[in-house]
Order: structure tokens, then C-alpha cells, then sequence
């Protein structure tokens, strides 16, 4: 691949409602993207990081520095990238900032399969023509709130229910849910919002038959999930402690985690992604695609990497309306009455920014020429 031009767009997109969690309420999407040109074919990334650096040390101002002064100056040196698995080791002596190398990574990935006329899932080594998906529900106010909710996106055909959950807002919501609703499959994400002093609470979940309670102590922390692993029956997944193949490795040994929800944004990209799916594999630890209330991009490179056979959950990835009014991609994404996405079988990622959209959402942009 001759890469020629890298296009950066700051974008901004309403939420069609206010998604909160532990540390945070969303009532809009502010967010980058990448193209990557080469001579015929245009690549896309998205950089999923916040305008806060709550949920990692990433914002969005932080991310455009790094992409702008370290990363693309990377790519327009190496004269030509022959697989995308390069741009890994590339960027590999820059620390951190993943979701800001995860943006040209993915864009890069997408562009290499036009190049080639195959679907961005078959570069990755996919298996799949459909993925199930499940729906990520933010802290409501009440019991009562959660349960409308609830019942909304199971009428919609979702099947696999996530929670978010903070002190306060917990056992008895969880609760509700369950004793509303039966046995549907149902998972607690806390955000990091607990400590070991809470093991009594978590005991008390485990009546509660939840498929997984997701990152419930602090966000840099492997050692203490092992502790309260060990002492509950409900399987612990790990989502902002898994930066990278490494971090899943030493997490696996320590008995930390059943699973690991693995967000492409938070660990670099789709080529580090393979790595902790196929760690995780080798391991017999079952994984998951987490999301990042995601636009159409990075929606895209998710349908695409949960093709691989290790992703064993349904994963957050949703319908185009779940978030928007208006997404700027087309297709559309929707769900079956199974909660099953359809894969795109056309070259590259499957989808194309809608102009009058794409512009609309836009508001700065800067282009670099090699």
C-alpha cells in the first residue's frame, strides 16, 4: 500500500438520548476521523476517545496531537506498508495512546482490503456471515426507569441485556431485571466503580445468574479481580485493566478473568485485537467485542473483527438508530429477530459515509500530504 493523503475530521453527533455510566453522562459524541487515500481506494478509521480522560488517559484534543505530530509523520516515512500488521510494530515504541493508533490501524486494515477486493472480516481471518449483539443500557434513574428500558430493547430483539451499575444503583436494580424479565441473559458492567471492601455485594450477585459482572474494581488493576474472582462463582470479565496482549497474558495467569471484553479503540487497534483473540483462544478464555457508544466507522471494524471464532458473547455492537437519529454511514445496520448483525460481504469495511451527512457532522479538518 502506497499511502498518499491522511485526512483528520473532528465530528460531533448528537445522542438521541443521554447515556450515562459511573463516571460520566453522554449527551453528545464528539469524536475524530481518519481516511487514509492511497491511489484508488479510500481507508477509515475512528478514534473513539472522550472529550474527558475519564475513561482512559485519552481526549480527543490529546488524540488529534498524537495522530497529527507522531503518528502520521510514522506512516508517510515507511514508503510502503505491505500488510497492516506493520503499522503495529510502527507505532510500537509510542506509549499508550491506543485509541489514537487504533484510528489509523483500522483505517489502514480497511484500506488493505480494498486493495485486495475482500471484506475487511476475511482480511482478519473471520468466520462469519452474521455476529450476535447485545445492548448496553446506562445508569437510570429508578428501578422503574431500567425496567421500561429493558423491555423496550428486548422488544426490538435484543437478547443479551448489559447494566451499568455504580454504588446505589446496583444489587436491586439487578435484581428487578431479573425477577421482571426470567431468565434472559443479563451482565453487570461497574466501570470500575467498586473496590474488595464490596465482596459481600458481589456474593450477593452471584444469586442473580449473571453471565459476567464487567471491570468492578479500579481500571488499572489485575491483582485485586483475582482476589474477588476467587471468591465468587459469577464470571469476572476485564475491559479497562487489557491495554494490550501483554496485559491479557498476566491477567490470564493471575486468574483475574473468565473473559475479557476487548474494545478495539482501547487496545491500538484490530491487529492487536487478533492477538489477545488468539491469546485468549489458546487459553480456553472466551472473549467479547465491547463499543464505545460507537459512530458507523467503528461500528464497522467491530462487526468485522467479531467474526473471529474466539468471540464467544454477544458483543455491544447495535443498530444505527440505538444512539442516532442520523448516522452518517450507509447501510444501515439493523437487527434480526435473533439479535443477529449481518456482515457486509463487499470489499473493505461495507460502508460508505453518506457526503451530506459526513460534512454536516464536521467541523474542522485537516489534510496531510506525503
Amino acid at each position: 500500500m502506497k499511502i498518499e493523503k491522511i485526512v483528520l475530521r473532528r465530528m460531533k453527533m448528537q445522542l438521541k438520548n443521554p447515556f450515562e455510566v459511573s463516571f460520566a453522562v453522554l449527551k453528545e459524541r464528539d469524536f475524530i476521523v481518519v481516511e487514509v487515500h492511497s491511489k484508488d481506494f479510500i481507508g477509515y478509521g475512528d478514534c473513539s476517545a472522550m472529550p474527558f480522560p475519564f475513561y482512559n488517559e485519552e481526549t480527543n484534543n490529546t488524540a488529534w496531537h498524537i495522530l497529527e505530530d507522531f503518528l502520521i509523520p510514522l506512516i508517510f516515512e515507511k514508503q510502503d506498508i505491505s500488510h497492516p500488521e506493520e503499522v503495529n510494530n510502527l507505532f510500537s515504541h509510542i506509549r499508550r495512546n491506543q485509541m489514537a493508533k487504533s484510528a489509523l490501524d483500522c483505517a489502514i486494515w480497511d484500506l488493505y482490503a480494498k486493495e485486495k477486493g475482500i471484506p475487511l472480516s476475511q482480511a482478519l481471518g473471520g468466520n462469519r456471515n452474521q455476529i450476535e449483539t447485545g445492548v448496553s443500557i446506562g445508569i437510570q434513574q429508578t428501578s422503574d426507569d431500567l425496567l421500561r428500558v429493558v423491555e423496550g430493547h428486548l422488544e426490538e430483539g435484543y437478547r443479551r441485556v448489559k447494566i451499568k451499575i455504580k454504588p446505589g444503583k446496583d444489587i436491586k436494580y439487578l435484581e428487578a431485571v431479573r425477577e421482571r424479565f426470567g431468565d434472559i441473559m443479563l451482565m453487570a458492567d461497574a466501570n470500575s466503580s467498586y473496590t474488595l471492601n464490596d465482596i459481600d455485594l458481589f456474593k450477593e450477585m452471584d444469586k442473580l445468574n449473571l453471565i459476567m459482572i464487567e471491570q468492578p474494581l479500579s481500571h488499572d488493576d489485575i491483582v485485586d479481580h483475582a482476589k474477588l474472582q476467587a471468591a465468587i462463582k459469577t464470571r469476572i470479565c476485564l475491559d479497562e485493566s487489557i491495554h494490550s496482549v501483554e496485559d491479557a497474558r498476566k491477567a490470564i495467569e493471575l486468574g483475574s478473568t473468565q473473559t475479557i471484553n476487548i474494545k478495539v479503540a482501547r487496545v491500538g487497534g484490530l491487529t492487536e485485537t487478533k492477538k489477545i483473540h488468539d491469546l485468549c483462544a489458546s487459553h480456553n478464555i472466551p472473549v467479547w467485542c465491547g463499543g464505545m457508544i460507537d459512530t458507523g466507522i467503528s461500528r464497522a471494524h467491530n462487526i468485522s473483527i467479531a467474526t473471529l471464532p474466539n468471540f464467544k458473547f454477544p458483543g455491544d455492537i447495535p443498530a444505527s438508530t440505538r444512539y442516532w437519529n442520523e448516522d452518517f454511514v450507509y447501510p444501515e445496520v439493523t437487527i434480526d429477530k435473533n439479535s443477529m448483525v449481518e456482515v457486509p460481504q463487499t470489499p473493505g469495511i461495507g460502508f460508505q459515509p453518506i457526503t451530506n451527512l459526513y460534512d454536516q457532522f464536521t467541523y474542522a479538518k485537516k489534510e496531510f500530504i506525503k
